[in-house]
């Protein structure tokens, strides 16, 4: 006998979700997302479930109404809000979606953010649902977004631009982590330099000026994460001209 079809609701999603809950993926999860008072992950409520198995009922869920989605993303369960984001990037990735449905997802994130609030849910949509819509585009979204008093509006501003880096379009990287590089966040500097490094595995020279310009005055780890490629006394270079400024 063929297996039921899924159930495309989120109230559906949520009880699979339960099927896979574990206690001791929920001991893992609390220490991994640093969910004591004061974290960034305060307040989400965790059930204790693989994001491996998040994504496969993802998957399953791909052709879930945006409605039922949004509905995903007002759940409190964490896993809930991962599954919705997985859904919209699976529906970004998926050739065959059609230009209102890109738009339907992309305009859901942006007025939905507010529930789009840790650096996973930003990492996993960001990508395919902002950059991909935004790829024949206007940028000014992305901008607005850098501007942001929001840690994971900034944040989706920098991830976003890393679609366009895979079309072979630099220019919007590089200006979204000049406009964030003082930030005050680390979980800003993380991205900005992973997107930086990935800049210049397109044109080194590029990124070379941009560290010529800012290593002395950019956030340490933010530097260290845009030399990863680099050789040992190139890094010890720009580290240097770093620790100088510093002192």
């Amino acid at each position: 006998m063929a297996a039921e079809p899924p159930t495309l609701t989120a109230d559906g999603f949520v009880a699979r979700l339960y099927q896979h809950q574990s206690d001791a993926e929920l001991e893992k999860i609390q220490r991994y997302f640093k969910t004591g008072k004061g974290q960034y992950a305060e307040g989400d409520t965790f059930i204790g479930v693989r994001m491996g198995e998040v994504f496969a009922l993802a998957k399953e869920h791909i052709d879930m109404h945006v409605a039922e989605i949004e509905r995903l993303l007002d759940s409190d369960i964490h896993e809930a809000r991962a599954g919705a984001m997985s859904i919209m990037d699976k529906q970004g990735r998926r050739k065959k979606t059609p230009e209102a449905g890109r738009k339907a997802i992309y305009d859901l994130y942006l007025r939905r953010h507010d529930r789009i609030n840790n650096w996973d849910l930003v990492d996993l949509g960001a990508p395919f649902v902002v950059g991909r819509y935004l790829i024949d585009k206007r940028r000014d979204p992305l901008y607005e977004l850098a501007r942001s008093s929001d840690l994971w509006e900034r944040r989706t501003a920098i991830v976003a631009s890393s679609y366009f880096l895979r079309q072979g379009e630099l220019d919007d990287t590089f200006a979204i982590a000049e406009l964030l590089l003082h930030d005050s966040h680390d979980l800003i500097h993380k991205p900005v330099g992973g997107w930086l490094r990935e800049a210049g595995k397109h044109d080194r020279g590029r990124l070379i000026a941009f560290l010529d310009t800012h290593a002395a005055t950019m956030p340490r780890t933010a530097l260290r994460y845009a030399l990863e490629h680099f050789e040992r006394a190139d890094r010890d270079h720009y580290l240097g001209r770093n620790d100088a400024s510093r002192r």
